[in-house]
């Protein structure tokens, strides 16, 4: 599960790359490391056409999860003597969003699936976690670590999800993986981001029917990445955007 990246381009470069029309980004100060929940530039579609713009990591998590959660909340409170109302507290629950989506086929994604939800989400460099290979292992096309996207997903949600900024509405994003190829494999053997590498490969998942899109969900060929960094939470300080 990748749950840390960097970008480190400007927007001119997303724009270019993506074709987009509209920015609602700004200038984009490098962001060297891109965790759970925090805000990142996406390119999605809209009526003016695409637009690069500002989305928080993390789409919403499935109603079951959120019900076991909630589950295990209200219990806890009961063995404290404390009366549950459980619809209020599900409504309440927190919820950090789900980052990673594998299961296209499950009926919370499939939703979210048309190009009017579909999102490309620009990268520079992106880790799995392995402690016994040096904890955080970057990844990247190549050691000056060119723009790439991963293929996502974006939609407008409301839910708590931090207990301090209560209920609010925001749009989110989450990018879909697959079976990792052989460098990814190494160090994470569940899975890797899919990643598209060409201006042609961001038009077929931005606009394609979703079977054609979804052809996009398979591992980058084997030698394609390579092992940037290692060890570290925040990767290429050093660069010059």
């Amino acid at each position: 599960m990748c749950n840390l990246y960097s970008h480190t381009k400007g927007p001119t470069a997303i724009i270019e790359f993506t074709r987009a029309l509209v920015n609602h980004a700004g200038n984009l100060p490098p962001q060297h490391g891109i965790f759970p929940d925090y805000s990142a530039p996406i390119v999605r579609n809209s009526v003016a056409g695409r637009e690069l713009t500002m989305a928080r990591w993390g789409m919403p998590s499935s109603r079951q999860a959120l019900f076991e959660a909630t589950k295990k909340r209200a219990e806890k409170l009961e063995d404290k003597g404390k009366t549950v109302d459980f619809p209020a507290l599900l409504r309440m629950e927190p919820d950090g969003g789900t980052t990673n989506i594998r299961n296209t086929a499950s009926a919370h994604w499939k939703r979210w699936l048309g190009p009017e939800n579909r999102c490309v989400v620009p990268f520079t460099s992106f880790s799995e976690f392995n402690r016994d290979a040096g904890g955080e292992i970057w990844f990247a096309l190549d050691e000056s670590r060119p723009l790439a996207f991963f293929a996502g997903i974006w939609t407008t949600w409301t839910s708590v999800r931090k207990v301090r900024e209560g209920e609010v509405a925001a749009d989110l994003f989450g990018f879909l993986t697959t079976m990792p190829n052989a460098e990814v494999g190494a160090v994470h053997l569940k899975a890797m981001p899919v990643i598209l590498t060409t201006p042609d490969e961001v038009d077929q998942w931005m606009t394609a029917p979703t079977p054609d899109a979804l052809k996009l969900q398979r591992p980058l060929f084997d030698g394609t990445l390579q092992i940037v960094a290692r060890g570290i939470k925040k990767d290429g300080e050093q660069e010059v955007a």
